[in-house]
């Protein structure tokens, strides 16, 4: 019959390989999370030019959050405005743990291209160029734009046209009827979506007069009004109100476009509109900058 402490210590030898086991287990799930997060990040520059602006900042923050940790640099200033949407996004994940943040950033990869799959180590994964999310600077959409591969013109659609701005071919299109000025794309966002996303002014006033529906909703209820607060286009936001933009719609989680925005000048143009009357308009921001 064995002593106690020779039972005393088979058990904890016992313990001390279940621990080992469960480490071993563990320490093989980080790594798997990592190298899929990794092929979802070169993955994600395909994506750019299909992504809005806030689910780019979206992948931002969690890209930072995983790499660098918690936020770790001073507030920018008042007027780095891109800067200032960069830093708040990553700063709100100050209680993530890199895990959380890989695990969102391949979720959110997964939802914008459904048919992607991070591929395991036995597979062949395609290379190209990578450039990490986290170096680009200036407007987030528009840089993030410039590290997707180039398409072939016969491989794009009316909405590649949008978000590059090509108003041109998009004029000629609605002038000769080849264009549905109605048309969506998989998330029930239209062209004037699109435009309100990139900041293109011109093309939203093109788009406006070819009788795109300025309070269309997309599928998760968001109108060009939501897109355009979102991202901060004051100028945008200014010419949809005064051609009829309804600021009171909300979207399926019951948001209003003045909610979608940190900006208080939008918020308070917003509010503006949604207590005046048709006939009784605060005055526009052209108007207000006289």
């Amino acid at each position: 019959m064995a002593s106690f402490e020779e039972s005393d210590a088979g058990e904890a030898l016992t313990g001390s390989y279940v621990d080992l086991g469960d480490f071993l287990v563990a320490q093989k799930a980080e790594e798997e999370l990592r190298a899929d997060f990794e092929q979802a990040t070169k993955h994600a520059q395909r994506l750019a030019h299909i992504a809005t602006t806030n689910q780019l900042l979206y992948l931002y923050a969690r890209y930072k959050q995983a790499k660098v940790g918690k936020c770790n640099i001073p507030k920018p200033g008042f007027f780095d405005y891109e800067g200032k949407r960069k830093w708040d996004a990553w700063r709100s994940l100050v209680n993530y743990t890199p895990q959380q943040a890989m695990r969102e950033y391949i979720d959110a990869i997964k939802k914008l291209d459904p048919d992607w799959c991070p591929k395991s180590a036995d597979e062949p994964v395609e290379e190209h160029r990578i450039i990490s999310i986290g170096s680009f600077g200036g407007r987030v959409v528009s840089c993030l734009c410039r590290l997707q591969e180039p398409l072939r013109d016969e491989d794009k659609d009316i909405f590649d046209y949008c978000r590059e701005n090509d108003i041109a071919r998009i004029s000629q299109g609605l002038a000769a009827g080849t264009i549905d000025i109605k048309a969506t794309d998989d998330e029930g966002r239209g062209l004037l979506h699109w435009a309100c996303d990139r900041g293109h002014l011109e093309l939203v006033s093109i788009l406006y007069y070819h009788d795109a529906d300025l309070n269309m909703q997309d599928s998760e209820g968001q109108t060009p009004l939501h897109y355009a607060s979102a991202c901060e286009f004051a100028d945008i936001v200014d010419f949809l109100l005064n051609h009829g933009a309804d600021p009171l719609i909300v979207d399926n989680d019951g948001f209003r476009a003045d909610e979608a925005t940190d900006s208080k000048l939008i918020a308070n143009m917003l509010k503006q509109h949604a207590t005046h009357g048709e006939h009784d308009k605060p005055p526009s921001l052209s108007k207000m900058s006289k």
